[in-house]
């Protein structure tokens, strides 16, 4: 147990769409909901770890470093990072079990925090400037007027349209379980307002074919936060804590000649090979679906279903819901309750298995859940316990 890493406290700030609330305060209510469920103060809190940083040149994105975190609360960090150079979002949280395991941190305190809503009503404060050249992952994207991640994500779920018959009936499923499942969250009023039928979604205008409107999730303002403590310190520790039993991610090319998998389907196999747990122990996934079709990536990549199978396994809904087979999203996902990228399923399946979900919460005592972050070229999977 010394060497091990445990998620010991989550906290999640007001989730909604332009905010006027500062995003540094956003991020400091978070952080005081997760200090406070893990019984701990902030003196002891000595490494902070987020993705992607403080990104200056776009900063709706990401508005908060780690600095300003650790001078705000006024942390002794023995060890910070932030930046984009990672597998995927939840890579912060898999950096701060790798410290808390070497012995380097105690009790590590991870965020994200995004207002891309709020930035868009402040463009002069928060939205970047148009750039005269591209560089980076969009020289590949750009020229071709690609500049949303619906478009290369689009090329991924055509091929499943055309290679494996997946229809947009069967793609559906995972906004309307995701409208059903936000409909139970609280902090999910401000992004769903009312339950996703299937007519509605089928009606809807295409936004990159096969994708559609609902398949895409929404700019949202928020801060989600993670406590990752050593196991030697859980003697500090006031709630039930949930043991990151493997961890695994992947990076692939950004180029325009894409690779035949996206990068879920790697890091989705990596996972298994780290732990003695198997696909048939996982209660529920908290799976990332910045757009729809990720999610069956993921279902695929880890072996809940064959390469292809994705449509069939969701078709209906009745295996994704929250009394399924295999519950999916049970907080409503980015689809239904708001664009957190990607650290509101660690905190959904943390919330999950300790039982704390309200009239969410899946039946029966879960004890095994996978969370996820991240599509196309990058990819980062965690698997979480209640020993």
């Amino acid at each position: 147990m010394a060497r091990e890493a445990y998620i010991t406290g989550v906290g999640q700030s007001e989730v909604g769409v332009r905010l006027t609330r500062h995003p540094l305060l956003l991020t400091l209510d978070a952080a005081k909901e997760a200090i406070a469920e893990a019984g701990l103060t902030f003196g002891q809190i000595d490494g902070v770890f987020s993705f992607p940083g403080k990104v200056n040149g776009y900063l709706a994105f990401s508005p908060v470093g780690t600095d300003e975190v650790i001078e705000a609360l006024g942390i002794k960090s023995k060890w910070q990072m932030g930046g984009m150079e990672q597998p995927a979002q939840l890579s912060a949280i898999g950096m701060a079990a790798w410290a808390v395991k070497q012995g380097i941190c105690r009790h590590v305190l991870c965020f994200r925090t995004v207002y891309e809503a709020g930035g868009m009503a402040d463009p002069a404060t928060y939205m970047p400037p148009r750039p005269d050249t591209v560089s980076g992952a969009s020289q590949w994207t750009s020229p071709f007027w690609a500049t949303s991640a619906a478009c290369w994500t689009a090329q991924y779920a055509a091929r499943h349209v055309h290679k494996y018959g997946l229809t947009r009936e069967q793609l559906g499923q995972i906004a309307i379980n995701g409208s059903k499942n936000a409909m139970l969250n609280p902090r999910a009023r401000a992004i769903t307002k009312a339950e996703l039928t299937l007519d509605t979604y089928m009606s809807a205008r295409m936004i990159s074919t096969p994708l559609c409107l609902y398949d895409c999730d929404r700019f949202s303002d928020a801060s989600t936060v993670v406590i990752v403590s050593a196991g030697d310190a859980l003697d500090e520790i006031k709630c039930e804590p949930i043991r990151i039993a493997a961890m695994s991610g992947s990076v692939d090319r950004y180029s325009w000649d894409q690779v035949e998998w996206p990068a879920a389907y790697d890091a989705g196999r990596d996972l298994w090979q780290h732990t003695d747990y198997t696909i048939d122990d996982v209660d529920t996934v908290q799976f990332y679906d910045g757009f729809a079709y990720l999610p069956i990536t993921w279902l695929e990549g880890l072996g809940f279903c064959e390469k292809g199978e994705g449509g069939r396994f969701i078709e209906g809904g009745t295996r994704i819901a929250r009394n399924g087979e295999l519950p999916l999203n049970t907080a409503g996902g980015q689809l239904g309750a708001g664009r957190l990228h990607g650290f509101g399923f660690a905190h959904e399946a943390v919330t999950q298995l300790r039982g704390n979900a309200g009239e969410r919460q899946i039946p029966g005592d879960p004890k095994v859940a996978v969370a996820t972050s991240g599509g196309g070229p990058l990819a980062a999977a965690l698997l979480l316990a209640k020993d």
